[in-house]
């Protein structure tokens, strides 16, 4: 019996899914308990600052369990007492400007952290036998490609790594481990490399819900340089439905490419937010909200353009977006407005995420200065 045939004969799966509680984890986590009602999904979390229960709220059939993926006891014991047959890998440090501040956390959890999921599943696979339906999906990204000029065709699965940032870095050595333990060990594993996406429970400190948050409170827009910058984008449940398809169907070994065909600028996509904003909110602080977007310090190494080609998964695997960046953008915007409920604690001060940001930013600026005067002093 072949791979594809055996997957078709499985009644249910029984997934590990980490970083669960986080923006995509936790959308696919919704997706796949819509979709499969039957299967059994256990969430691993450290529930660091952009992990969140609420993401999970009227999940009641789910498991979840609050631990480090680098703890090799818990994910040992997990896999076996659950009977593990799916490990989809979403856990990380993802944020690129506090991998310029602090880089250490990012190759602790996307290197030592992936290694770690990797050897534990390894040798669980191998104590049952080796079950050819298994499947260890890890979730990556296009920033480990590195950056395009404008005369450079879109990223494919064959695109050189030219990681630009230590996020981007740490990604690419998880990547690579990961492609090392099929071709060294068998295992069946499964890679996508995903646009930007967005949509309902992002974080606010990333650009989409950070702008759509600042215009209800009247605050500033901040945008990186000269808004230039292009990135093409994928909305969360577009992503969901492709990872779904990529576990059904890939093929074990096999690197996937998901795009949303939605190439934009920084500034276009701002713009648009605030159009969005002035039609579909009454009560705006400053309107037209257009009048909050301030030019700041571009961030140090910030990626000029990205772009997907898709190719490969819409032939192999016949899997295509359904939302354009328009139709997308509006049903988050939706989403923002009638859950004000989940945004608004993130404000106190026990999140104070916009204080992180701040001193992000600050300290991003600091060393951008730092930078500067030592090169002079060079001079």
């Amino acid at each position: 019996m072949t791979d594809t045939e055996n997957l078709n004969v499985i009644t249910s799966r029984r997934l590990l899914v980490t970083g669960g509680a986080g923006f995509i984890g936790a959308n696919f986590v919704r997706h796949w308990c819509g979709q499969y009602p039957g299967d059994r999904l256990i969430i691993l979390d450290a529930l660091t600052y952009a992990g969140n229960l609420q993401n999970l709220e009227g999940l009641d059939a789910v498991r979840f369990v609050q631990g480090d993926i680098c703890d090799r006891s818990l994910v040992d014991t997990l896999l076996r007492e659950e009977a593990i047959d799916t490990l989809v890998h979403f856990a990380a440090e993802s944020h690129v400007d506090r991998s310029i501040l602090g880089p250490a956390a990012f190759v602790q959890t996307n290197v030592v952290g992936t290694f770690t999921l990797l050897e534990a599943f390894r040798d669980y696979w191998n104590n049952q036998q080796q079950p050819s339906h298994y499947r260890f999906h890890h979730v990556s990204t296009d920033e480990v490609y590195g950056s395009l000029s404008p005369s450079d065709p879109a990223f494919s699965e064959t695109t050189a790594y030219a990681p630009n940032s230590p996020y981007s870095a740490s990604k690419a050595g998880s990547d690579h481990l990961v492609r090392a333990y099929h071709h060294t060990y068998g295992l069946p594993t499964l890679i996508t490399n995903c646009s930007n996406n967005y949509g309902p429970y992002h974080f606010p400190e990333k650009l989409i819900p950070l702008m759509c948050i600042n215009i209800l409170l009247g605050k500033p827009l901040p945008i990186y340089g000269d808004g230039q910058n292009v990135r093409d984008w994928l909305y969360v449940e577009d992503h969901c439905s492709a990872l779904d398809v990529v576990i059904h169907k890939g093929t074990p070994g096999q690197t996937y490419n998901i795009g949303g065909n939605n190439e934009v600028k920084n500034i276009d996509l701002v713009q648009a937010l605030c159009d969005l904003m002035n039609e579909m909110a009454p009560d705006l602080p400053v309107r037209p909200s257009h009048q909050l977007i301030t030019f700041v310090k571009d961030r140090p190494g910030h990626d000029r353009h990205y772009a997907i080609n898709a190719t490969k998964i819409k032939t192999e695997l016949g899997w295509m977006p359904a939302q354009t960046w328009q139709t997308g953008l509006r049903r988050t915007v939706e989403w923002y407005l009638s859950h004000r409920d989940w945004w608004q604690p993130l404000l106190s001060k026990e999140h104070s995420f916009y204080q992180q940001i701040d001193s992000v930013s600050t300290a991003l600026e600091s060393s951008c200065v730092e930078l500067t005067n030592q090169s002079r002093r060079k001079i």
